[in-house]
């Protein structure tokens, strides 16, 4: 079996990586540390698989990058993925190849609602979700997650009774949760399908975040019942598992007819048209081809996982690291430490050289969050743990 190398990373210059740009950060933190390392943005430091690299090395070399269309070799790489990794049976006719989960977001709202209409969220969320409504002139309903521990619930009475009096018409459902990483139960899910069945919400589950599992089973929602699929939309990418959100591409996969022919014909209106030339390519290989590559990238990030909730444990008092079933975006509550998320990150950026992400991504309930980023080298994580440490010492010295 192949041994993959996590441990030289790729040069993030190349790639024009916005969380490693100077000036980007500084825009933020005006006195960062120059030599800072971040920990901000959700994508991964790795190079992508070398089947990946080799299928688009091969394609650069060709030097035709035309006008292309969905293909048939690209349908059944994703029939055969969601079958073999999540145990779903998808048919051909529901898979729509489009740009990316956000703008999908934003042509199913155009698609579906009018001005005056509303979408659900349990907050805190994955901003772009908020900002998908409000760019369209939608409002939202937010009903906030019950939070036990380390870990998250959904408020069952609280989301039924936004449903019943607000009314929204589409549910945004995280699945699993961005930015906690909690892995929802089956259970759960079919009582959320039963309630937006019930009250004539649209589920829209996005599963982008399912791929790397650190801890448990992760059911998607296309393992309800048919009744349940009949209202559901489905969205994810290979973008987070393999790193390629950089190419733009992804698929939704709704096997409601009359729904997916209302989302098509927005696609048409929006002249969105030719997929992406490297992204079908990568995509299609990293399906087909790149799966041991995930489950050893999968085993890298646990560690460390291991790693960070090592020192957090031991060096870093009033933090409190929530559950994280999936991802490699550790969510991190430090209300108990008795200071503010933004003077926690500034001081960070600027002693530690340090730079994390804060809670006002994350559109409500998130006052109190960092997050963190675990998608590079064991050395990386160990140097930003131990930096962060000495600064974090000194600020509960000063305090």
């Amino acid at each position: 079996m192949v041994q993959y190398d996590f441990d030289h990373l790729a040069d993030r210059k190349i790639d024009n990586a916005r969380k490693w740009d100077y000036g980007i950060v500084k825009g933020k933190f005006p006195n960062v540390r120059a030599d800072f390392i971040p920990l901000w943005i959700a994508d991964m430091d790795f190079k992508a698989a070398p089947e990946i690299r080799a299928a688009l090395s091969t394609m650069a070399v060709n030097g035709a990058y035309g006008y292309t269309y969905p293909t048939e070799r690209w349908y059944q790489s994703v029939i055969q993925w969601q079958a073999e990794q999540h145990h779903n049976h998808v048919e051909k006719e529901w898979l729509t190849l489009g740009y990316g989960t956000v703008p999908n977001m934003h042509v199913l709202i155009q698609a579906m609602l009018k001005p005056g209409d509303s979408i659900l969220l349990n907050t805190p969320v994955y901003g772009p979700f908020d900002y998908a409504a409000e760019h369209n002139g939608i409002d939202v309903v937010e009903v906030p997650l019950l939070k036990k521990g380390p870990r998250y619930y959904l408020d069952w009475d609280g989301l039924e009774l936004a449903m019943k009096e607000q009314h929204p018409k589409i549910l945004f459902f995280c699945s699993p949760h961005n930015p906690s990483g909690r892995v929802w139960t089956k259970a759960e899910l079919e009582h959320v399908a039963a309630l937006c069945l019930q009250y004539h919400v649209l589920m829209v589950s996005d599963e982008v975040h399912s791929e790397h599992i650190m801890t448990g089973e992760f059911t998607s929602a296309l393992q309800l019942p048919e009744k349940y699929l009949q209202n559901l939309v489905m969205f994810t990418s290979p973008n987070k598992a393999f790193n390629l959100g950089g190419l733009k591409l992804s698929y939704s996969i709704i096997p409601n007819a009359e729904i997916r022919a209302l989302f098509r014909q927005q696609y048409e209106r929006n002249s969105v048209t030719s997929p992406n030339v490297p992204g079908q390519i990568a995509m299609t290989v990293a399906y087909e081809k790149c799966g041991e590559w995930l489950r050893q990238c999968e085993a890298y990030i646990r560690e460390n996982l291991r790693i960070t909730q090592t020192y957090i444990e031991k060096d870093f008092p009033g933090w409190e690291l929530m559950d994280m079933d999936s991802s490699y975006l550790p969510w991190v509550d430090v209300s108990a430490s008795g200071i503010d998320m933004h003077e926690i990150a500034q001081v960070m950026a600027e002693d530690a050289g340090v730079v994390v992400g804060i809670g006002d991504d994350y559109v409500a309930n998130a006052d109190h969050f960092l997050r963190l980023n675990l998608g590079t080298s064991h050395a990386v994580i160990d140097d930003a743990m131990q930096r962060m440490a000495t600064t974090w010492q000194k600020m509960n010295v000063n305090k």
